[in-house]
């Protein structure tokens, strides 16, 4: 069993679950890239999870459809192309994997995430990013701030497949609103790491609650007294304006 990404668009990806020849897909925004690797490697799709309806991660389910073997899960909503609308605790199962659906609104209001507690893994979507999270889309600073510290519950070393590459910039914030020499290394390092060609994805809680403020782990001096959503609040209006 392996798990790896497929790059679409400018930063997104598209994580692949693999068990011998078979693969299920999480938020295939983009179909070509899939069907690219399925033709190449002689792969068969077999269930495609997702996890909101904005179109970078559901874009190419109705194209893949054609050639699936099982089913299209995803949040309760109007998504063209899915089978089964799943919810808080309604569990999905897929190559081995036995997923729990965790609502996480906020960034929409129909987001969704499937954790793996056996194999602690999470796909998280645009709920979580490695060192941020995602805006405030269609919910509120409250159900965001809720939907992370959902997250924030889960074992420390569950892994963590957000589905954008913004580590780099998010680092670049954080380092600009708080001073910490972990921090300031693991930028380096996470610099280093995209100029050589890798990717600084997947991440793991434990590590995420020393570089992400969005956790309320560590945050800035300055918010000290403030209430936990008072201070979610105040970091993502600083990172909406950065």
């Amino acid at each position: 069993m392996r798990i790896f990404h497929i790059p679409a668009y400018t930063d997104n990806y598209i994580w692949v679950m693999q068990s011998g020849s078979d693969i299920s897909v999480i938020d295939p925004g983009d179909a070509a890239p899939v069907l690219e690797l399925i033709r190449n490697n002689d792969l068969n799709l077999v269930d495609i999870l997702l996890t909101h309806h904005h179109f970078d991660h559901v874009g190419g389910t109705l194209e893949l459809k054609k050639q699936l073997d099982g089913k299209v899960y995803g949040p309760i909503g109007d998504i063209e192309g899915v089978d089964i609308n799943v919810s808080e605790n309604d569990k999905v199962n897929t190559l081995g994997y036995e997923f729990s659906v965790l609502e996480t609104p906020g960034h929409t209001l129909d987001h969704i995430a499937y954790v793996e507690n056996k194999k602690l893994l999470v796909f998280c979507g645009d709920t979580l990013f490695s060192a941020g999270c995602g805006r405030v889309f269609e919910g509120t600073f409250e159900q965001m701030h809720n939907s992370i510290q959902k997250l924030n519950q889960l074992n420390p070393e569950t892994i963590i497949y957000c589905a954008h590459e913004y580590t780099e910039s998010n680092l670049k914030f954080v380092n600009s609103v708080m001073t910490d020499d972990f921090i300031k290394q693991y930028t380096l390092d996470i610099t280093q790491k995209i100029q050589d060609g890798s990717i600084s994805l997947p991440t793991k809680l434990k590590l995420e609650r020393k570089i992400n403020p969005f956790l309320l782990n560590k945050t800035p001096a300055d918010l000290d007294g403030l209430s936990p959503l008072e201070k979610f609040t105040e970091l993502r209006k600083r990172k909406d304006n950065s």
